[in-house]
């Protein structure tokens, strides 16, 4: 009995100590179980998980709002700055190729200075162009709005012969009365025209230090940085500028290749202002889905004033088809290793870039969305990579 009453005694107090240790414990906590949200049974987990990206949403939402806000208040610095990398995306490679012979500083120069009179003497030939077709076009143009004007007359439409000369008068009426407010926008226009000149030297004198030695001054900007985030920076920043300039070089590359299709159609059926019209649809290429139509559209409106419907007819049928080679050839072939996006995401994107800045907004809006989604691959990647080993 006695050593039975000593084995008892013994496991009571095991038993007693198991106790006090498992108290001492901190309770598990399960998950979800903590929390008036996460402990309600009620709450559906599909309810939680889209509260836990609400909240995450609204926050990127208001970082985007505030960093747009800013490039609103700065927007001529953020244009300047852009430009200037369009320059050094488009003569970095001719700046280093000419390194090759002559000191840095002297073919940077030779690469801007050379660039610079090229433009100068393209919009120079424009010029030409238009002031020696410019009567001739006055005289074209009058002959088809009195076309347009007869064939407006005749059936099907049968619109009254004074609804025209009804609306010349309200216009001429409308230019001798508000004449003040005219001249007020001439002058606006005078300020805004000092303002793009304004951005246009800022924007060159930064595709100078660019070109010359954009690469020590990231290399300059990353040693700022805490050691931490230095390797991701360089990442981020290789990714975003091989995006760039291969939108750049594509974007260029598509645009000219749609102004010389232009150029030789409209030439080719006699439409006037043939050079100047494919120098806009160049310009208007750097929208994507949108510009080019809109130039040939203007191109129509020539050619129905100056040609008639069936020449303008034809030329509605060219937008037609360039949309189709642009949008089938050019694009996959060129832009789709710098660009991979879905085209409706570019067309939102352009949208709402024009929406938010105008037409400045459409034209970067859509490299802007690329550079941020090969930075997010390339940071995505690293990160795979380090977890992996």
């Amino acid at each position: 009995m006695t050593r039975r009453s000593a084995r008892s005694a013994a496991q009571s107090a095991r038993r007693a100590a198991a106790r006090r240790v498992r108290s001492a414990r901190p309770a598990r906590v399960r998950p979800y179980a903590s929390g008036a949200a996460r402990g309600d049974p009620s709450v559906s987990p599909v309810l939680r998980t889209v509260a836990a990206y609400a909240w995450r949403l609204l926050v990127i939402g208001a970082v985007g709002y505030a960093v747009f806000a800013a490039l609103g208040r700065f927007h001529e610095i953020a244009i300047a700055v852009f430009l200037g990398l369009v320059a050094t995306a488009m003569l970095r490679p001719a700046a280093d190729l000419l390194a090759r012979a002559l000191p840095r500083p002297l073919a940077v120069a030779c690469a801007l200075i050379g660039s610079i009179l090229l433009v100068l003497g393209v919009l120079a030939f424009v010029g030409e162009a238009v002031a020696g077709e410019w009567e001739t076009l006055v005289k074209e143009f009058r002959q088809g709005l009195d076309r347009i004007q007869q064939w407006l007359e005749r059936p099907p439409l049968r619109l009254d012969p004074h609804v025209l000369s009804d609306v010349q008068d309200k216009i001429g009426t409308y230019l001798s009365t508000h004449r003040e407010t005219l001249l007020t926008t001439a002058v606006s226009g005078a300020g805004r025209l000092v303002a793009i000149v304004t951005v246009a030297a800022l924007g060159l004198f930064c595709s100078v230090f660019f070109i010359h030695s954009g690469d020590r001054q990231w290399g300059w900007f990353c040693e700022q940085l805490p050691r931490g985030a230095r390797d991701r920076v360089r990442t981020a920043g290789r990714a975003a500028w091989r995006t760039f300039t291969g939108y750049t070089h594509g974007i260029v590359l598509v645009a000219a290749t749609n102004a010389v299709l232009v150029g030789i159609a409209l030439f080719g059926l006699g439409v006037p202002l043939a050079v100047p019209l494919a120098l806009l649809e160049f310009f208007a290429a750097f929208i994507p889905l949108i510009g080019s139509p809109v130039a040939l559209g203007v191109a129509a409106v020539v050619a129905l004033a100056t040609k008639g419907p069936l020449v303008a007819a034809l030329v509605v049928a060219l937008i037609v088809i360039i949309g189709q080679i642009e949008g089938h050839l050019l694009h996959p072939f060129v832009m789709s290793w710098a660009v991979r996006l879905h085209p409706v995401v570019v067309a939102l994107t352009v949208i709402a870039g024009a929406t938010a800045a105008g037409v400045v907004g459409a034209v970067v809006a859509v490299p802007l969305v690329s550079v941020v989604w090969s930075v997010r691959q390339s940071l995505r990647g690293t990160g795979e990579e380090r977890a992996g080993h």
